[in-house]
Formats: structure tokens, sequence, C-alpha cells
């Protein structure tokens, strides 16, 4: 992975969590801050993959209405009398 060097202003409250929690973890500040941008962007993606399932649930769900009396209609039913064993 490449990096870059950026700088941010962040209100005081956010660097001084920034320092404890890098403090706690033995990690520099800029890992802190890389971990909690990931967790982030790993949520955000899961978001839209959610969004996305359902949207294919949704169409899912509408071709199975339209298919249903096609395959009610060529389909054998299940347990008929009709049946060859014996």
């Amino acid at each position: 992975m490449t990096t870059a060097k950026v700088s941010y202003t962040l209100p005081k409250n956010l660097v001084a969590l920034t320092e404890e929690i890098a403090r706690e973890k033995r990690i520099s500040r800029s890992k802190v801050v890389s971990a909690c941008l990931q967790e982030l962007a790993d949520r955000r993606k899961l978001a839209e993959m959610e969004e996305g399932y359902k949207a294919m649930a949704e169409t899912n769900r509408l071709l199975a209405e339209q298919f249903l009396p096609v395959v009610a209609e060529t389909w054998p039913r299940w347990g008929a009398s009709d049946n060859s064993e014996g």
C-alpha cells in the first residue's frame, strides 16, 4: 500500500482522542486515523452492498410473481395421483 502525507485540521477533542487511542494501542496517530477511515469505508461499502441485495431481491420477487402462473401450468403437481412408480 502506498501512502501520502496530508494535513488536516481537527477539533482538539478528536486530536486528544486520537493520541489516547494511539498510546493505548501503541501505534501512531496516523494509523489510528487510517483505521477509523478504513472502518468508515468498510461500513459504507457494506451499506451499498445491502442496498444492492435488497434491489436484487425485489427484482427476483417480481420475476417470480410473473413466472408463477407459467410454472403452475407446465409443471406437474407434486403428489398427483398419476404416479408411474408403484
